[in-house]
């Protein structure tokens, strides 16, 4: 079945606020393997948007096409109305620095502080903060979003995988980013850390006004965070609406994603 379920009833009134990322007909493959199939995705201001997929349905390939890091075989991938299929490198990377990137692994760098990881995006960005002199401040001020401060001086090997998860998401929201892609934030974490992890996002949503992109198998953040859902199933967006009407929907693709 190779159709979109397009359920939802607030497509109007997100078609009032500002389109983030639209990615149209993107198709990949390798091989025979055709891995994207025509998918479609619009992300719009201060939308928390979730993805789900089976193992293998094509998420970290989208992810990887959306920043720049594999190219697509056909498709428009439109950031902030930018198609970065086009841009330029120098401008890729610039317009990397409006896009934070949750990694499912946390990805600090070991041999560095929590604050020096902290710095590093600022070090490497620095004509975007060239008047600032003493980076401790927004050092600080990202720590204490997520409730780190007093981690500052601690290695990576000291923390918790919840405070890792943490850190590392402070550093994404150092070079304040419009938007925040999100890889399986739960991942690995028990129950209690991962709903910490799921309140902050929410929080972080409220105060930084983000848009965000989540790739996720965890059907209760997805319950917590999601305004929207897309469900990605043999290469498109089979499935697309709130989670309430898709967990409701009778179509035996979409009820999979739902059993516990």
């Amino acid at each position: 079945m190779n159709q979109n379920h397009n359920i939802s009833q607030n497509n109007k009134a997100l078609s009032t606020k500002d389109l983030m990322l639209e990615i149209k007909d993107l198709r990949k493959s390798f091989g025979d393997n055709q891995v994207l199939n025509g998918f479609n995705l619009r992300l719009y201001e201060g939308e928390n948007l979730v993805i789900m997929g089976k193992s293998g349905s094509g998420k970290s390939v989208m992810i990887k096409c959306l920043v720049g890091l594999m190219q697509p075989d056909s498709g428009s991938i439109m950031v902030m109305g930018k198609d970065i299929t086009k841009l330029r490198q120098l401008e890729l990377d610039e317009l990397r620095t409006e896009i934070g990137f949750l990694f499912q692994g946390s990805a600090l760098y070991d041999s560095m502080t929590v604050r020096e990881n902290l710095e590093f995006p600022l070090r490497r960005h620095k004509h975007k903060f060239s008047n600032i002199s003493d980076t401790t401040q927004i050092v600080t001020e990202a720590l204490k979003s997520v409730g780190l401060e007093h981690a500052i001086n601690l290695m990576p090997s000291e923390l918790s995988g919840g405070m890792k998860r943490r850190v590392a998401l402070a550093r994404t929201l150092i070079l304040k980013p419009k938007i925040i892609l999100y890889d399986e934030p739960t991942s690995g974490l028990d129950p209690i850390t991962a709903k910490e992890i799921i309140e902050l996002m929410r929080s972080i949503q409220a105060e930084y006004k983000t848009s965000a992109l989540i790739i996720t198998h965890d059907v209760d953040c997805a319950r917590v965070v999601s305004e929207r859902m897309i469900l990605l199933v043999d290469g498109i967006n089979y499935a697309e609406g709130t989670f309430n009407e898709l967990a409701q929907s009778k179509d035996k693709k979409v009820r999979a994603f739902f059993k516990q």
